[in-house]
């Protein structure tokens, strides 16, 4: 069975609408596929893989643990669950605020719905919220994850039509407008959750004012800041948070993707010990969370970025790419770009004879060259080349797509 095949003929669920290629291998930014033909990939897994494929120390240490040890559950300790909690708050503890505590899960949903969890609980425990009453403010383009929580507070019908009924406790503002959000503010708020930069909304940056009277705000009010960094953490906006770019530091951050390193799915939540600290056992857990084989490919990845490496790489990548995504505007043959580190969206231009008309069309005329990327919102493409994409690559990738808009 190939994407090519008609997927009425396969048993696979059929909630995704993937490019017809079909993958068996992949080195670095380089994939192949089952006729054997290479393909450069800008996509990334949507940042899961900003080492690239199959990164050698992170190959190394998944081997390594595979021969010891790859689950026990939180029934038991394992000798790489501390360590590991220890390295990734060593790492991104100075950026958030307070003394920093680990909570690892597997997903970046579920790394979300932990910080709801734990954002609700010390609303009810600490601040003293009446229960039931907890309300956490979230934004207009928001893309946080598929579960039932997270989609009731969706803006995107795909995600949230038919999905009823909805959890309550959540109120939607406008994405960029800190008076708008900072009027929702109650004696009942317990938390403020948002995307420094909304990737699934096609890679939107926010006013340079946005985030620092967000945060403002929240401390005003006694509400948490919940910053959901899982596509925009661990190196790709050219720093180790987003947040940074903006001199914020958030109360909880929710990591996921990256930290895997595109080999197992890890997931956490680091922030505050005294709003982590609420659960206690029982309250909360995972069978997989934190397990072996993830904590010692996160302690490799989290050994990667403690270099800087990966984070100016993406810098420099970056304002290589901006340059030349910037001239595609200027001819009119993109509508639009916006782009931080090593990311970028980038609207087609619909009216232009020859070009594409919709996202589709165009990562389509990228396929075609050996180019993967994707689509989003209709008239978007969202790439994310690997932080690790030699120069020469990222240059054969633009050329393609400056040839696939005519």
């Amino acid at each position: 069975m190939t994407a090519l095949q008609d997927a009425r003929t396969s048993t696979l669920a059929r909630n995704y609408d993937p490019l017809p290629v079909t993958l068996v291998s992949g080195e670095g930014s380089w994939v192949t596929d089952t006729d054997g033909r290479r393909y450069l990939d800008l996509l990334s897994a949507y940042s899961a893989l900003n080492f690239g494929h199959r990164h050698p120390a992170l190959v190394a240490a998944a081997h390594a643990q595979l021969d010891r040890l790859t689950l026990t559950s939180r029934a038991f300790d394992h000798d790489l669950l501390h360590p590991f909690a220890d390295r990734l708050a060593s790492l991104v503890g100075p950026l958030v605020t307070g003394t920093p505590m680990v909570l690892p899960m597997n997903t970046g949903a579920e790394a979300v719905e932990t910080a709801i969890k734990a954002a609700r609980k010390w609303g009810y425990d600490v601040k003293g919220v009446p229960d039931g009453h907890a309300r956490i403010v979230v934004v207009d383009g928001n893309f946080h994850g598929r579960t039932t929580t997270i989609v009731s507070f969706s803006a995107d019908p795909d995600a949230h039509d038919g999905f009823g009924p909805y959890t309550p406790g959540f109120v939607r503002v406008p994405y960029g407008d800190a008076a708008a959000l900072e009027a929702a503010l109650d004696e009942h708020t317990v938390a403020v959750l948002l995307e420094p930069v909304q990737g699934e909304q096609g890679v939107v940056v926010p006013p340079a004012d946005y985030l620092p009277a967000v945060r403002a705000a929240c401390t005003a009010a006694d509400v948490l800041l919940v910053v959901d960094e899982i596509q925009s953490g661990l190196g790709r906006t050219g720093s180790t948070l987003a947040s940074e770019l903006w001199g914020v530091r958030p109360d909880l951050v929710t990591l996921g993707k990256a930290l895997g390193g595109g080999i197992v799915p890890v997931s956490a939540v680091v922030g505050r010990d005294d709003v982590l600290g609420v659960l206690t056992a029982g309250t909360h857990g995972s069978t997989f969370g934190g397990n072996p084989l993830a904590c010692a490919v996160g302690m490799a990845v989290v050994d990667l970025l403690a270099t800087g490496e990966p984070q100016a790489r993406a810098r420099e990548l970056g304002a290589r790419m901006g340059e030349r995504l910037d001239v595609l505007v200027d001819e009119g043959r993109l509508a639009a770009v916006r782009r931080v580190g090593l990311w970028a969206g980038m609207d087609v231009a619909p009216g232009r004879p020859g070009g594409p008309t919709t996202g589709r069309e165009l990562c389509g005329r990228l396929l075609e060259r050996g180019v993967l990327a994707k689509d989003t919102h209709g008239r978007t493409i969202r790439i994310a080349p690997p932080l690790t994409m030699s120069t020469a690559d990222l240059d054969t990738a633009l050329d393609h797509l400056a040839d696939a808009l005519p």
